[in-house]
């Protein structure tokens, strides 16, 4: 983990997406972070010491989903599927729920992890992420304790490492190149997860913070930000998010699920489609569903006596 020094920063954009707004001050504590994502092997550890088993790989139950087929109450995981050509923007025509699909098999259950001991381990819910965290003797970092590490130091910069997407040619992170849902040109290589530090490390010394894969945090969603206080002794301290009973994002169909914040973008942000691979951007998820492009990293409080 790397110990970060908490202080004061400007959090969020007014310059993408309305639920990034408004800028506002924030000041955090000191806190410890993961250096890197949750990687499979990590994740491997924990399973093996425990027996937990994932939300994916447990069947669900048709009384808590009314009107689902009885052959998709069966364990399974949403999996990012490439169209052959272009299609209407709407996700449902890319995200496939897979039977079989979970953080072992990332694409269907004739996937393995062979090779991906330290790709980010994906396929996990907010209440899986939660569980590792738990065992490893830590916890989800909150949204404001996320975008503080993200930016490395860097205040307002549009992304982790400054204010230009390819400094001089070089990708400093694991994004879709090409026309988004169609096309993965992959020049940088990767055409889904990267092994993490596969890019360089932001002023913190973490790696990952954007791109590659969403990241959980403990934060309920609200749709912005809270304003700006004026007056300087007044800049919220260690704030959370909204509320669980108020966390549902009332412009996505279906039901009223509870969503969890997500942040830092991943390996399907596009320039021509979700440019949320941004220390300010943020997502609404809901905590029951896992994906092939979320993850998560841990952090952990420092004792009194230790940061004295």
């Amino acid at each position: 983990m790397v110990r970060l020094e908490g202080g004061l920063f400007r959090m969020g954009s007014d310059r993408f997406y309305p639920e990034e707004q408004p800028v506002h001050r924030v000041r955090v504590s000191s806190f410890l972070i993961d250096r890197t994502p949750v990687t499979n092997a990590q994740f491997a550890r924990f399973v093996k010491a425990t027996g937990y088993v994932t939300f994916a790989e447990i069947p669900p139950r048709a009384e808590d989903y009314p009107g689902a087929l009885a052959d998709m109450l069966h364990p399974g995981s949403l999996v990012f599927i490439q169209p052959p050509g272009p299609v209407p923007m709407q996700i449902d025509r890319w995200w496939r729920f897979v039977l079989g699909a979970d953080w072992r098999h990332p694409t269907g259950p004739d996937s393995d992890l062979d090779d991906l001991d330290d790709h980010p381990v994906v396929h996990v819910t907010a209440a899986d992420a939660e569980a590792y965290a738990a065992w490893a003797g830590k916890r989800l970092p909150t949204e404001a304790e996320w975008e503080f590490a993200a930016r490395g130091g860097l205040d307002q910069a549009e992304y982790a490492w400054g204010d230009f997407l390819e400094p001089a040619g070089h990708f400093m992170a694991n994004y879709w190149q090409g026309r988004f849902p169609y096309e993965n040109t992959a020049d940088d290589g990767f055409e889904r997860t990267s092994p993490v530090g596969s890019y360089p490390a932001n002023g913190y010394g973490l790696v990952d913070m954007v791109g590659n894969t969403w990241e959980w945090t403990a934060d309920w969603y609200r749709a912005t930000h809270a304003a700006e206080v004026q007056k300087a002794c007044c800049v919220p301290a260690n704030p959370r998010g909204g509320s669980r009973e108020h966390s549902h994002d009332a412009r996505t169909a279906g039901p009223a699920i509870p969503r969890r914040v997500l942040k830092g973008g991943s390996h399907l942000c596009a320039l021509n489609y979700c440019q949320r691979y941004r220390p300010a951007a943020r997502y609404p998820h809901p905590i029951d569903t896992s994906t092939s492009h979320i993850g998560f990293r841990c952090v952990a409080d420092i004792a009194p006596e230790a940061s004295a």
